[in-house]
């Protein structure tokens, strides 16, 4: 019984001794000697490709107001309606501009009848001088003077009936291109005018969907990138599920808006099947290709902190923190802007928790 007792404390002390091993303490936690894999900077020029959104916009468009007060006489369209160039949309009358050409009419009449009255005179005076000393100097000069006024009063009255008959001509409503007819807020018999706000609504909006304008606006980062003269944008569209349609970009702002930082390219989507509608938004897939060659590094070779960001160079086998601003990105890859000459070594999977000043194998 003593025997199996002294085996049992054994065995109990043996456990405990497994349960506290020695620790080596040998192991400094200070930095020291690490290795990580490192990569070298290249220099090249890197393309890629960016999905933004974009919308269609018709070609062209225009909200169409009255320049003169009045009545709407009569409405020749409708929302929906086709259109062409020069078509009279609609008629207004205004009583006062009739008057106003009527009394212009009148006013013309009266000028050509003292004109042929005034010229008449001059030229018989004129005849009658040539016998000398039946007609003075006098008489002739102002005979021929009555006659200059009087042609100058009809060329005056001319043109205030010309400029009448324009402002009656501004009654009439015409399409000022083809297109279609997407709103109209105006009915016949109501007043309107530059004086009459129809709740600032216009009277008729015109839409030039034949052609539309895929608008969608590049960032910052991107805006030297695009290849305007060769360049072409791919697009997809809920209201047409599972199709790819693609166009050559048209044209670019060439200027940054304050508001998004970003700069507008559009690309002209013919649509004479109507498939597309304007207004609708798209999914714009295009490619960019960085315009001169800059510094290239792995994507996880960047550290993104509260501070900002930056890689870390291998210099001397120690570490050395480099800021840098971000470019294109594509495959793994993106391009850096900082300090750097091009021909250092960075980490290639640093981390935040790595000091400046390690040594590096």
């Amino acid at each position: 019984m003593k025997k199996i007792i002294v085996a049992y404390a054994i065995c109990i002390f043996l456990a405990g001794c497994e349960s506290h091993k020695l620790v080596d303490l040998s192991e400094s936690k200070t930095d020291s000697a690490k290795s990580l894999e490192t990569v070298k900077i290249v220099r090249d020029s890197l393309n890629t490709v960016i999905k933004l959104p974009g919308e269609l916009k018709p070609f062209e468009k225009v909200d169409i107001y009255p320049k003169m007060n009045g009545f709407v006489k009569e409405m020749f369209v409708d929302r929906g309606s086709l259109v062409h160039k020069g078509q009279v949309l609609m008629t207004l009358e205004a009583p006062e501009i009739a008057q106003q050409i009527q009394a212009a009419q009148g006013k013309l009449l009266e000028a050509r009848e003292n004109i042929n009255a005034s010229r008449d005179r001059y030229f018989r005076l004129f005849a009658a001088s040539k016998v000398p000393g039946s007609i003075s100097e006098l008489d002739l000069n102002n005979a021929q003077s009555k006659y200059q006024a009087d042609s100058a009063l009809v060329a005056s009255v001319q043109a205030s009936l010309n400029a009448v008959q324009v402002l009656q001509d501004y009654l009439i409503v015409r399409a000022p291109f083809d297109g279609v007819i997407t709103e109209r807020n105006v009915h016949p018999g109501a007043i309107t005018g530059p004086n009459f706000k129809l709740d600032n609504k216009p009277l008729l909006i015109l839409e030039d969907d034949n052609v539309l304008r895929l608008e969608t606006f590049i960032p910052e980062v991107y805006s030297g990138s695009v290849d305007m003269s060769d360049g072409k944008i791919s697009f997809t569209t809920d209201a047409l599920p599972g199709q790819i349609f693609s166009a050559p970009l048209s044209r670019s702002s060439h200027s940054l808006y304050d508001e998004y930082r970003s700069e507008a390219i559009e690309a002209d989507i013919v649509n004479t099947k109507g498939a597309f509608k304007p207004g609708m938004y798209v999914e714009a897939t295009l490619k960019v290709k960085s315009p001169i060659t800059s510094l290239i590094v792995p994507s996880s070779a960047i550290v993104t902190t509260t501070e900002g960001k930056y890689v870390i160079c291998v210099e001397n086998h120690k570490t050395k923190y480099v800021n840098v601003k971000e470019g294109i990105s594509n495959g793994g890859k993106t391009e850096v802007f900082g300090n750097l000459k091009g021909d250092e070594v960075v980490l290639k999977k640093p981390s935040g928790e790595i000091k400046e000043g390690l040594l590096i194998n």
